[in-house]
């Protein structure tokens, strides 16, 4: 299902057709220094997010992270989108995009088109939990106007809270 579109990428739900784009994205150790827990080491780990996680939030909450699509490469580079957080009782918007995408501002891009969709979810503030340290994820959030609200710990782990209504 398709959500947005900027100039280069699209953002759309994720299908069945994206278990090889989800695993590598949870895979990759670089990808993973801000994300806690392990990487993913098979296949069938991301048939598990794809199947109990990414489509059960679609079918129950009606959103959830979004694929985003180079338009250039024809592939999927990483995610963008919200997903509700239990712990803090808001609606995260999380990204995470492979390596090679980094530093070309694919994630303000991605992050402008996400967050322009999320009224149409009933969403009217999101969040970003970004581990202490990750700095690049910190100037996305900054870029999409997101200000520091506060520190606090998810998943056992020092998070900077940002924060934006919309």
């Amino acid at each position: 299902m398709f959500i947005a579109e900027t100039e280069r990428l699209i953002l759309r739900r994720f299908e069945a057709k994206d278990v090889e784009s989800l695993f590598l994205l949870n895979s990759i150790p670089e990808v993973l220094t801000y994300i806690p827990g392990a990487p993913m080491t098979c296949r069938s780990q991301a048939e598990d997010i794809l199947e109990n996680v990414l489509l059960k939030n679609y079918r129950e909450r009606g959103f959830g992270r979004w694929a985003v699509e180079h338009k250039a490469d024809n592939k999927v580079i990483g995610f963008c989108g919200p997903t509700y957080i239990k712990e803090f009782d808001e609606v995260e918007l999380g990204y995470r995009y492979l390596p090679e995408y980094w530093g070309k501002g694919i994630g303000s891009e991605a992050g402008q088109a996400a967050l322009s969709r999320f009224k149409d979810h009933g969403i009217d503030e999101a969040i970003a939990l970004i581990l202490l340290g990750n700095k690049g994820s910190e100037g996305v959030a900054r870029k999409l106007g997101m200000t520091e609200r506060e520190r606090s710990k998810f998943m056992g782990h020092k998070v900077n809270v940002f924060h934006k209504v919309l």
